[in-house]
């Protein structure tokens, strides 16, 4: 049985204490991929190289043997505790079409950058793309916003944002 908040007693509904850790990104080819974070973004290796193949593996992502290799990347801003955006790829992969801005599910990650115009160029110098284009914004209550969409070379969606 599943459990749901509509099936845990009232008392038992607490939040929990928690920290975020990291994001998992699935590639096709994690090797590409990870260059294209460190070259463009400064994102470095955290910890060693993973070679994961395993019944407890299994059991938790429900792939029967699975295996899967790549890295952790500190993201920049962020100290050795800082959390991760985790790139790895399975031997045997799940083929979808590029992501879409308005799908449900995870949307996009995001980066600051002093300079959206020269971030755009570089990620599609590294082999990516640009999903619209930019456009700069007054947020009330917020400030201003230069912005704009970028795909990373295997289609993920990139924000590329400067508030000021």
């Amino acid at each position: 049985m599943l459990l749901s908040a509509e099936t845990l007693p009232e008392e038992k509904r607490m939040p929990i204490r928690a920290k975020y850790v990291h994001t998992n990104l699935i590639a096709r080819d994690w090797e590409r991929l990870v260059r294209f974070y460190r070259e463009v973004f400064g994102c470095e290796p955290k910890g060693p190289e993973r070679d994961l193949s395993a019944a407890w593996l299994d059991r938790v992502n429900c792939v029967p043997n699975a295996r899967l290799r790549g890295v952790h990347l500190r993201l920049p801003g962020y100290d050795e505790d800082g959390p991760t955006l985790e790139i790895f790829s399975y031997d045997q992969l799940i083929e979808r079409g590029p992501p879409r801005a308005n799908e449900c599910g995870f949307g996009h990650i995001a980066f600051a950058e002093d300079n959206v115009d020269e971030a755009l160029q570089a990620v599609i110098a590294a082999g990516g793309g640009a999903v619209g284009e930019i456009a700069t914004a007054k947020v009330k209550g917020v400030g201003l916003l230069r912005v704009v969409y970028a795909r990373d070379p295997e289609g993920n969606i990139v924000e590329l944002q400067k508030w000021s």
